[in-house]
């Protein structure tokens, strides 16, 4: 019994987990909170509208110098840095003034960008053979609580009586969980190995077409997911749904993409190719924005059409980190690629919730917007039926044909 429990692999798993469950609620639960927050701190629509962008900045920022923390310190405690860097920003972030506020926000995107680029890698060392079941775990459960960070803001906010300050800073007790249990893989923690000839790779990934259409695929699904975490509460008002109704279909719409964001990267990596995956992941988009177009005020019709939104984001998140696992033949070339997807792919999300609001102040109106959410999965098409031929990003034999 005693080998079961302390079983490494048990504990690698668990760990992977637990980094997991803090890449998205200390952001997700930001948006429900955010008119409590603009008010008790006398901030305008616009400074409010940056505690959203100000985290996707930094992982652009960020993400691209994160593969360099793990190659000068090791995967291990690379990944610890950024968890430790996380339990910093989310404590400065509720210190209740402006500048802590938002000082603590770019502090949190940093920590997340280090977890969100490495735990590819580090999946790929540790499993290389099952890293379909092990994507799907990891993607399954940092989605799964950033519908948690969403739905539980305002019940710990008021039911609880923590205000937003005790609300935001609820979610480091994940964070020192994570750190606790992520202690187990430091004892462990492989040196950084020699990287000679990896340096020498890094700038051919920058010459690598498909390497930008895996980051161009990174970037254009997570437009759409923080345009969407931002803005569908005012979308669905405007089309008569109550606000606190609207808030319950933004947790719905993210708890119905844990289905396919389990299932995606297990069919994924059993697959010769991923363009199939993407046909499905676009079709399912364009009816539920062009359901949120015509929809009306029918409650039931906006729960069927953000269902399928809802399930295009769950696969399209989780396809986006497989990718960096299925185009690259090591750990390090993944964490490479995953750096650079998630770099520029964050700088390009990053002004998806700005453009929308901007739009939407010039035309008083979501039509437009949501015609460039419809545009914008069109484009998604387009990258991922390239990200999802049937090669590496190093080579340009197709990957059966290596095996």
């Amino acid at each position: 019994m005693k080998k079961r429990i302390f079983n490494p692999k048990v504990w690698i798993i668990l760990a992977i987990i637990l980094v997991a469950f803090n890449l998205r609620p200390a952001i997700t639960g930001v948006g429900p909170l955010i008119g409590m927050i603009r008010d008790d701190l006398q901030l305008t629509n616009s400074e409010a509208g940056i505690l959203t962008t100000l985290p996707l900045l930094a992982f652009a920022g960020l993400s691209i110098a994160s593969p360099r923390l793990a190659r000068k310190w090791g995967l291990e405690w690379a990944i610890f840095a950024g968890l430790c860097t996380l339990l910093i920003g989310i404590l400065l972030r509720s210190g209740g003034y402006p500048t802590t506020l938002f000082m603590g926000t770019a502090i949190i995107g940093i920590g997340i960008a280090i977890c969100n680029v490495l735990l590819p890698g580090f999946v790929k060392l540790k499993f290389e053979k099952h890293t379909g079941v092990m994507t799907s775990v990891y993607t399954t459960a940092m989605s799964l609580f950033a519908t948690v960070g969403s739905g539980l803001s305002i019940p710990l906010a008021i039911n609880l009586g923590l205000d937003w300050q005790g609300a935001l800073v609820f979610w480091c007790t994940i964070t020192v969980t994570a750190m606790a249990v992520w202690t187990s893989q430091l004892r462990s923690a492989q040196k950084p190995a020699e990287n000679g000839g990896r340096e020498a790779e890094a700038p051919k990934l920058w010459r690598s077409p498909l390497a930008w259409h895996v980051t161009a695929f990174m970037g254009l699904q997570s437009t759409i997911f923080y345009s969407l975490v931002t803005w569908l509460p005012e979308i669905v008002q405007a089309n008569g749904i109550n606000a606190a109704t609207a808030g319950w279909l933004l947790s719905f719409m993210q708890l119905c993409g844990l289905p396919a964001n389990f299932l995606t990267p297990i069919l994924a990596s059993r697959m010769q190719n991923q363009r199939v995956i993407v046909l499905v992941i676009i079709f399912f988009y364009l009816i539920g924005f062009s359901g949120l177009l015509f929809v009306g005020n029918s409650l039931p019709l906006h729960f069927v059409f953000t269902s399928f939104i809802g399930a295009s984001m769950g696969a399209s998140i989780s396809l986006s980190f497989i990718l960096f696992n299925l185009r690259t033949t090591s750990a390090p070339q993944a964490s490479q690629l995953s750096g650079m997807a998630q770099s520029f792919g964050y700088l390009l999300a990053a002004v998806g919730p700005i453009l929308l609001g901007s739009l939407y102040d010039f035309t008083s109106a979501w039509t437009l917007p949501l015609l460039i959410l419809t545009g914008a999965s069109l484009l998604l098409a387009i990258a991922g039926w390239n990200a999802g031929k049937d090669t590496y990003v190093f080579s340009r034999k197709p990957v059966r044909a290596r095996l």
